[in-house]
């Protein structure tokens, strides 16, 4: 027999019952928002100042290394568990083959050495693509005729995982949606040793017009062209689960859809097809808007944060990464 969710008619039915009152709505609540749910991305430079202020995000900064171990502290506890490293490196040492990717003593390998000796029970989370390292911005490498090159991309890609691995990363997060790369780097992790490392696929990675902010804070200044050949289009949601399935059959232990809002049925689709740890990136854009939002007096700057992140838990987000989230984190502990 099918039951039939359908309330007495009304007046014996009255929904509005369950609304009343604060404590009665925190009862029957069917989604709630944890700090352990947070995962704060952060961005760290090697110029001389502690911190450098990201114009298009407001309230952001690039870090030190030393900064960086700071804020890390407080994110531990006010409960953050997994931080995101991103570098901002110096335009001198970015190249067209990537090759300050691979270096051992690079600057994420040096922040999470320096993290991980101050608060060794953090996550570190690390991006896995070239475009912070490469001076035209791709997340790959190019060939003679300007094109990006998947399977050299990921050989690097597989260097550049193995580098910080070694430097002490915990979850290695590729995001450049290069064919192949998930299983290449999981083959690898698994030849040296590295079979607790965790990888969180970007695997349903859109080209977005909401990546302007973050670009501007990793210092991509003069993208040569477009990443349509790699990232997907927007139009599409089945292709969406074809490369999900096909990074979890890889080896991906956990997934990734950015942006976050826009793409709030992805999220949806996949973690309901694949029943695996969906994680959901509420990315530059989103953050800049609603930070505009308020700039404007169009909106109340915690309510509006708290309704996006609880809209991500609602489609099924196992987790998110969000600007927001130290902020969150003392709402939620206050």
């Amino acid at each position: 027999m099918t039951f039939n969710p359908i309330l007495a008619p009304y007046p014996a039915g009255r929904p509005r019952r369950l609304r009343q009152s604060p404590w009665i709505r925190d009862l029957v609540a069917e989604n709630r928002l944890h700090v352990s749910d947070l995962i704060w991305p952060i961005f760290v430079h090697d110029q001389d100042k502690a911190r450098d202020a990201i114009g298009s995000l407001q309230g952001v900064d690039r870090l030190s290394i030393a900064e960086a171990v700071k804020e890390a502290r407080e994110a531990k506890a006010l409960g953050i568990n997994v931080i995101a490293l991103f570098p901002h490196l110096n335009e001198k040492i970015r190249t067209s083959d990537a090759k300050a990717a691979i270096d051992p003593d690079g600057l994420i390998v040096q922040t999470c050495r320096a993290i991980k000796a101050a608060v060794p029970d953090i996550g570190l989370l690390v991006d896995i693509a070239l475009d912070p390292y490469t001076d035209h911005g791709h997340d790959g490498l190019l060939d003679d005729d300007g094109r990006i090159a998947n399977d050299a991309t990921v050989e690097m890609l597989v260097q550049q995982s193995l580098t910080l691995t070694a430097g002490g990363a915990d979850i290695l997060a590729p995001s450049d949606m290069m064919d192949g790369r998930i299983g290449a780097i999981r083959n690898a992790l698994e030849a040296a040793g590295h079979q607790d490392t965790m990888i969180m696929s970007y695997a349903a990675k859109y080209a977005s017009a909401f990546y302007g902010p973050y670009r501007d804070a990793i210092g991509v200044k003069a993208l040569k062209g477009d990443k349509k050949t790699y990232q997907m289009d927007s139009a599409n949601t089945e292709e969406a689960l074809r490369e999900v399935a096909i990074d979890i059959s890889e080896g991906a232990d956990m997934v990734m859809v950015k942006p976050g809002l826009p793409y709030l049925d992805i999220v949806q689709r996949v973690s309901e097809t694949f029943k695996v740890p969906t994680f959901v990136y509420q990315v530059s854009g989103e953050y800049a808007m609603i930070k505009a939002a308020v700039e404007k007096g169009y909106m109340d700057h915690d309510r509006g944060v708290m309704e996006t992140l609880l809209a991500f838990k609602r489609a099924g987000a196992s987790g998110i990464l969000t600007y927001f989230a130290k902020h969150v984190a003392e709402l939620l502990k206050a």
